[in-house]
């Protein structure tokens, strides 16, 4: 698999990808995370393309930053029809080599509740259960879904 930076061109087909993969939610607008995602370290935006009948087709993507005192991973997706080939893998090795060389000393990641696939893939690549809970607060809305205004 060739590993590359996201460009604008791949919105579509990034978009598509994390759709199949389950990961985008009404509350959160896929195209709007990446226009915001292009304004901050876009470099740590990646998409993997592989060949398919001679071009190459992306097939897994994830996007990850850097706060100066962890990093972050999401939208770690790989196309179903291409699961289960260690692609998700070369992602995250990638992922934590971009890091590693920001001086990047620990990689945190959020996994949504009974998504048992994920969990056992992140055990799998040496990821441990933090003694942590996690807490967010919308601070924009991109659509109807929980932190949404009522009507």
């Amino acid at each position: 698999m060739r590993i590359r930076p996201f460009s604008q061109a791949d919105t579509e087909t990034v978009v598509e990808i994390w759709e199949r993969c389950g990961l985008v939610r009404p509350w959160n607008d896929p195209r709007k995370d990446i226009a915001r995602k292009a304004e901050v370290q876009p470099e740590l935006f990646l998409v993997g393309e592989l060949a398919v009948a001679g071009a190459p087709r992306i097939v897994a993507t994830a996007m990850a930053g850097y706060d100066g005192h962890r990093g972050w991973v999401n939208y770690l997706a790989v196309d179903p029809g291409a699961q289960r080939q260690g692609l998700a893998r070369e992602m995250m090795t990638e992922v934590e080599r971009l890091l590693l060389a920001r001086g990047c000393p620990k990689v945190n990641l959020q996994v949504r509740e009974g998504n048992a696939a994920a969990l056992g893939l992140y055990v799998a690549l040496g990821y441990t259960m933090d003694a942590s809970v996690s807490l967010g607060k919308r601070l924009v809305v991109d659509g109807p879904g929980p932190g949404a205004p009522a009507a």
